[in-house]
């Protein structure tokens, strides 16, 4: 059958007789040239739905010069020295090894839970706008390397950047390359990009202070990583308010926000103060793992020892007893940072904007 025999699909004209807006509007919902109203928009978008108008992705390329792709990076530290001779070893091996190190971090990624809740926000506020996310990893050098050029060849518009490192050198080659980039958490040192961030001091005054409401008075923390502004603050936070209360000593060990690490720095707690009744934990993870070691150790929760986490994961309602924990609210975060990713698309121009939620306590049977 001829070109001129098929049927028409849906026009841009159809959507706005659907929608009582021009057409004009509809197409800067479409093409996401311009700031549209948000009832506005919704109510175009539903129509889209409606009328089952599809987009001419080539058309909408050429007007808006964008992909429709933002990149999700998630990105780690460098890969371990493959010869323990800094760097000597032949240049196959170390391929081989950055190729290793790099799937074990994607492992890494995929079973983290934290992970899941980014991807679950970037997409509730990417996808109702007809973008879609391309998921990069990047650990060691040569990954780095590669996730910056793909990114100047245009595979996306734009990037949004997880890192779990604080000497992590990606955000920069990023933003020194000129690409748009919003980052989840500040960054450590002074970068121009936007970001979205938890004010993490408050949460551990809301653990401290739940503590303190128990009648905690032998308290102890687990620390997340001390490098992280995350692990700081929410420590910080913590023993700033246990001092107001009179407790100038308060005993710490530091993990890695695993639960693995959460065990072992339980252990290190019980050696140095066997008497705890309480314990803020950095993240539910190692909330967890000091749940385990102290059930070893024959201390009931929350009757023998109190038990305040850290995000209100998943984690947190797979506990028994489920954890008392102060919430991070990651999707809400997530679909921010695409928002604010989005805006600097729109005027890259302006300066970075940064954006700070607050935490929430939310009380459980641990504590």
């Amino acid at each position: 059958m001829s070109g001129a025999g098929r049927a028409a699909g849906p026009t841009l004209e159809d959507v706005a007789r659907a929608a009582g807006v021009s057409r004009a509007t509809v197409s800067r919902v479409v093409n996401g040239t311009r700031n549209v109203a948000p009832e506005i928009q919704r109510a175009v978008l539903q129509a889209v739905s409606a009328v089952g108008y599809v987009p001419n992705l080539a058309a909408r390329q050429l007007i808006t010069r964008r992909s429709g792709v933002v990149a999700l990076v998630m990105s780690g530290g460098d890969a371990d020295d493959p010869s323990g001779t800094s760097g000597q070893a032949e240049p196959r091996s170390q391929d081989a090894q950055e190729a290793r190190a790099l799937a074990e971090f994607g492992a890494q990624v995929f079973a983290d839970p934290f992970f899941g809740r980014v991807l679950t926000g970037v997409l509730a506020h990417l996808g109702p706008r007809g973008l879609h996310p391309l998921l990069m990893l990047a650990r060691g050098d040569a990954s780095r390397t590669q996730v910056v050029s793909r990114l100047r060849q245009g595979a996306a518009d734009g990037a949004l950047v997880v890192s779990i490192d604080p000497a992590d050198p990606l955000p920069r080659r990023l933003v020194q390359a000129g690409l748009p980039t919003v980052l989840f958490a500040r960054p450590e040192q002074p970068l121009r990009a936007a970001y979205v961030d938890l004010a993490h001091q408050d949460g551990g005054r809301l653990a401290a202070e739940r503590l303190l409401q128990r009648g905690c008075r032998q308290v102890g923390a687990i620390a997340g990583p001390l490098a992280l502004h995350a692990g700081r603050a929410r420590l910080d936070g913590f023993c700033d308010t246990m001092a107001r209360h009179g407790h100038a000593y308060v005993p710490v060990a530091v993990g890695n926000f695993t639960q693995d690490s959460g065990e072992q720095a339980m252990r290190e707690l019980l050696a140095q103060q066997p008497d705890l009744d309480g314990v803020f934990a950095g993240n539910d993870l190692m909330a967890a793992g000091a749940l385990h070691v102290l059930r070893e150790h024959g201390r009931r929760v929350p009757e023998d020892v109190a038990l305040v986490g850290f995000d209100d994961s998943g984690a947190a309602l797979s506990c028994r007893p489920r954890l008392t924990t102060v919430r991070q609210p990651v999707e809400e975060m997530a679909a921010q940072m695409a928002a604010l990713l989005l805006e600097t698309l729109d005027a890259p121009t302006a300066p970075p904007r940064a954006v700070l939620f607050d935490p929430e306590l939310v009380v459980r049977a641990s504590g």
